[in-house]
């Protein structure tokens, strides 16, 4: 009986350390470096584009990130990032769309001007689920994300960025939805079949801020995570 309890509670303990709740980190994670971008209880670490305070219309609602309607305007890390692994969760509302954005930076007009963005979208229901390259998870309008990747809005999805010397992968739900090296021949070649090929400036930043999109649509994240490499 006590080598039953005995393991028991090695099972907790080791259940404890592993698993964190919503918008925290283990001590594994603290321990390999992982940093939080989101707390649950405040935006601190984020900011509209070209502005330095947060539009109210971004609010935490029970340890969520919600932009509860349009004219939010998009919004970016105090932080800029080069090399770095980032997961975060998000949930789009019914009709909606937004995305992710890293490597952006404030020269261009848009905060899309220079930036690559991983897509979030109601798949059935938005009009733009037309293009294979817009639908969630995808690097959009460059690379498709596969079908099984996919959620129906209202649920939650997890992704994953993992960006190193400028060779991306990213991940949705688990499936690897791109795995391609930014600059590259495939990329180039991919690129000038995009509306971007004639963007000055697209995709050639080393460094820069994470942003999420306000397409309008009600949209809201969670557990949003960096560790720098």
């Amino acid at each position: 009986m006590k080598l039953i309890t005995f393991a028991l509670t090695g099972l907790l303990l080791l259940s404890i350390n592993t698993f964190a709740k919503d918008n925290s980190l283990t001590q594994d994670e603290k321990a390999l470096g992982w940093q939080l971008l989101f707390n649950g209880k405040d935006m601190s670490q984020w900011r509209n584009f070209k502005k330095p305070d947060l539009n109210n219309k971004w609010q935490v609602e029970n340890g969520v990130i919600k932009l509860t309607a349009k004219g939010g305007g998009d919004i970016l890390t105090k932080k800029t990032y080069e090399n770095f692994d980032l997961r975060l969760e998000w949930q789009i509302s019914s009709a909606g769309n937004s995305g992710i954005f890293f490597m952006a930076d404030e020269s261009g007009k848009q905060i899309y001007s220079h930036a690559v963005e991983v897509q979030i979208l109601d798949n059935e229901r938005h009009p733009d689920n037309k293009e294979k390259t817009h639908l969630s998870g995808s690097v959009y309008d460059i690379i498709a994300s596969p079908k099984t990747s996919h959620k129906k809005a209202g649920e939650w999805n997890q992704v994953r960025i993992l960006l190193k010397s400028k060779a991306l992968k990213v991940w949705q739900n688990g499936i690897l939805t791109a795995d391609i090296l930014i600059g590259g021949k495939l990329w180039q070649k991919l690129l000038g079949d995009s509306k971007f090929k004639n963007w000055p400036g697209f995709a050639l930043n080393t460094v820069g801020h994470i942003g999420l999109q306000d397409h309008s649509d009600p949209v809201s994240f969670k557990n949003i995570k960096i560790k720098e490499l």
